[in-house]
């Protein structure tokens, strides 16, 4: 069975926050990044532009930890672009930290990127090999050498000369002088909404982030559409034509966006708890209480929980407090990493038939220790319920999951898993009940993690793909 060398959840991508025409542009961008923290917590930064220079201030860690006031007061102009960032690609350094704040030809450029650019590697070599110099190991920074090459003049023909020439998953915020320009890709794999407050412009890659700033939410920028945001208004274009098909990413419902949050238009907490009761129905047991693994398993668990008839109780407790680094005791204490996080309520779980409630197994390590801690306060039997289908294939397009050999339900059955983690019974959601949650617009997501057809494939990719189907080491 897998190691302990990979981490027990997916890793969360990026968080874009943009506002053009505010006099506390900077400001606002703090509350955005502030609100969009879960979506990265390795680096964060601000780039603001008073209409001729730009201003510039990234740190390593949390939002609250690097903007200070007097670095908020430093990032002067009514025009701004923030950025949260996880590493998918480029190790967690802060020369890797975003927005990216260049000089070239035309001025200031500053960009702000979520996702995965797939063909990244072979356009770095390229660009190399002509003379580019780069500064970081992001493949974002592929797309500002590449609007620093175009001979157009316009930034935002600069900026779809660029974009023709990759591939992957996009949504981006670029800011030039006094114009801002946000770009989503034909598939429309990450989330990018509008809003508005008073007479700006507000762009976000999750609605939570409007909610705390009071802005109205308009709409989601379409796949494959790029807005021009300047003086004289908002103007959309679709450069690469509208007929593309869509390939949303279906864990953002299931894990990365925040419940609160409405994505592909619809509410995340309200998809969970329809996944929770789809499980419910595809996957009964009798049992005396439903738990949710906190917090990833919540809303899950509340569906079911409604379904199936079965009482909803908080039987295990997160420690919200615990922060990046802790002391570990000389002496060891068993399954420690995990009890620091998570405590069983003995008194709910004691004597009962349990059903544990998750949104996902990526190694099973994690789950294996949650589970005898539920047995060591009392269960009688432990049943384990994924308001998911088994993840067995690796994503390119923003979600850190580099290769199979992290993803137990690629090489093991789930009988196996399940006598792997000890539990009674386990049980997935099906890709087809998952996908009946969305009605119309089932067809609409990019499942590849379970399923392993992606969208999107170049020579590279299959490269990339066929070492993916080698055993575990």
């Amino acid at each position: 069975m897998p190691g302990n060398m990979f981490p027990d959840k997916f890793k969360e991508e990026c968080g874009v926050f943009a506002v053009h025409n505010h006099p506390e542009a900077a400001n606002l961008t703090y509350l955005g990044l502030y609100s969009l923290q879960h979506r990265g917590q390795e680096s964060a930064g601000i780039v603001s532009s008073d209409g001729i220079r730009h201003f510039a201030e990234r740190g390593m860690g949390l939002v609250s930890d690097i903007f200070t006031e007097e670095r908020i007061a430093r990032l002067t102009g009514s025009i701004a672009i923030g950025h949260n960032r996880y590493s998918t690609h480029g190790v967690s350094q802060l020369k890797n930290t975003q927005p990216m704040a260049i000089e070239y030809s035309k001025g200031p450029l500053a960009l702000a990127h979520n996702g995965n650019l797939i063909n990244a590697d072979p356009l770095r070599a390229l660009l190399e090999e002509e003379g580019s110099i780069f500064q970081s190991t992001m493949d974002s920074e592929v797309i500002i050498h590449l609007i620093a090459k175009s001979r157009a003049n316009r930034l935002q023909d600069k900026l779809v000369d660029a974009l023709s020439q990759i591939q992957g998953a996009y949504s981006l915020a670029i800011m030039g002088t006094n114009e801002l320009i946000i770009a989503r890709d034909t598939h429309g794999f990450r989330p990018l909404a509008i809003g508005k407050l008073g007479d700006s412009y507000v762009f976000a890659s999750e609605t939570c982030a409007f909610d705390l700033i009071d802005a109205s939410f308009i709409r989601e920028v379409e796949p494959g559409e790029l807005i021009v945001v300047n003086d004289e208004g908002m103007f959309s274009y679709f450069p690469f034509g509208k007929k593309q098909k869509r390939s949303h990413c279906i864990f953002e419902y299931i894990y990365f966006a925040r419940p609160d949050s409405n994505i592909f238009g619809a509410n995340v907490h309200t998809i969970r708890k329809q996944f929770g009761r789809q499980l419910a129905l595809e996957m009964p047991v009798q049992a005396d209480v439903v738990i949710p693994v906190p917090d990833s398993g919540v809303v899950g668990a509340l569906g079911y929980a409604e379904q199936s008839g079965i009482p909803f109780d908080k039987g295990i407790i997160r420690n919200h407090y615990v922060g990046r680094t802790f002391i570990e005791p000389a002496q060891s204490i068993r399954h420690f990493g995990v009890r620091i996080k998570l405590n069983a309520v003995r008194e709910v779980i004691q004597g009962k038939s349990v059903v544990v409630v998750d949104d996902s197994i990526v190694r099973g390590t994690t789950s294996r220790k949650i589970i005898k801690m539920v047995r060591d306060a009392g269960a009688r039997e432990v049943h384990v319920r994924i308001s998911s289908p088994p993840t067995t294939h690796s994503c390119f397009y923003g979600i850190d999951t580099p290769t199979r050999t992290e993803l137990i339900a690629s090489t093991y059955s789930v009988e196996q898993i399940r006598r792997y983690i000890e539990a009674d019974t386990l049980a997935y959601l099906s890709i087809d009940r998952m996908l009946a949650v969305h009605g119309d617009r089932k067809d609409d997501f990019c499942k590849a993690c379970f399923d392993g057809v992606y969208p999107v494939k170049t020579g590279a990719r299959e490269a990339q793909l066929a070492l993916l189907d080698k055993e575990p080491v």
